[in-house]
């Protein structure tokens, strides 16, 4: 047998009420009979006292008869097997894996940390308990070998400075990067039996030896993209006040001092610190 086989066992309950007739009614004949028969019977109820078997909700139990699978209770109750059946106990619950923080290399090579967070369930008990030795090391292992390699295949951000722009990155494409980890983690459990409800990113973050050089890269792409809007509009501004000054003949600027009045707008629009201003109290050639 290749695949899961579920069974509904002999009722608990009746068995319980023929076990206790069987044991106390074979120790109450003892003295009136005199003879091994009732030792005989007390002994058969003992035998069959190991057969009780309990499941709770979203529980299992993997039925085994001298190695040879016999089947799994999934119902939950209270019922009665075979005394020489093993009896294996498998969750069927919902579980959380938190993963190790690991240090692996992105798309370009830079070292990061990362770590899942995993929501998984056993669905196939069979797989679970004879197609792998042990089915929760093997969600453990099996985890971390896929975000590894899920690392491996984005980058940790774009960096167009470089020419390296993608259409997904580890930190911003949250959602398509889940998609593609729950993907890659259900088809290495899946042999295993074992159903992904949940995956994602847990902690991301540059590896202690770069982090300060990323921090200082992103801070200075940062300071030019701003520096690039601020002499946008240092520049539109500037035009805008020409146009008007010109348009009208508030004051009639030469090609020289139109330089000197842009110079002085571009220093003041695109400065660090507030300008102080000069005022000239002679006229404009002085």
């Amino acid at each position: 047998m290749k695949e899961e086989k579920i069974i509904v066992p002999a009722n608990g309950y009746l068995m319980l009420f023929l076990f206790i007739i069987l044991f106390f009614g074979s120790i109450a004949l003892i003295p009136i009979t005199e003879t091994g028969w009732s030792v005989f019977g007390i002994v058969i109820a003992l035998v069959l006292a190991f057969g009780f078997l309990m499941v709770q909700p979203n529980g299992s139990r993997v039925l085994l008869l001298f190695g040879k699978y016999v089947g799994t209770v999934k119902k939950n109750g209270f019922y009665w097997v075979n005394p020489f059946y093993t009896k294996k106990k498998i969750s069927l619950r919902a579980s959380n894996f938190d993963s190790e923080r690991l240090k692996v290399n992105d798309k370009l090579g830079n070292p990061i940390m990362i770590s899942t967070i995993l929501v998984w369930r056993v669905q196939d008990t069979y797989k679970a308990a004879f197609d792998v030795d042990n089915y929760e090391n093997f969600v453990r292992v099996q985890t971390d070998a896929a975000v590894r390699k899920l690392a491996s295949m984005y980058p940790y951000d774009n960096f167009a400075d470089e020419g390296h722009v993608e259409d997904i990155t580890l930190r911003s494409s949250v959602n398509e990067v889940s998609e593609a980890l729950e993907k890659e983690i259900d088809e290495r459990l899946s042999i295993a039996g074992i159903e992904v409800l949940e995956a994602r990113i847990g902690y991301l973050a540059y590896a202690q030896e770069i982090a300060n050089a990323m921090l200082k890269r992103q801070q200075a792409t940062a300071i030019v993209a701003a520096r690039h809007k601020i002499v946008e509009g240092a520049v539109s501004m500037v035009e805008m006040a020409i146009d008007q000054l010109s348009k009208k003949q508030v004051v009639d600027l030469d090609e020289e001092r139109k330089a000197a009045m842009v110079s002085n707008l571009m220093v003041v629009l695109c400065g660090d610190k507030d300008a102080s201003p000069v005022l000239n109290a002679g006229t404009l050639n002085h």
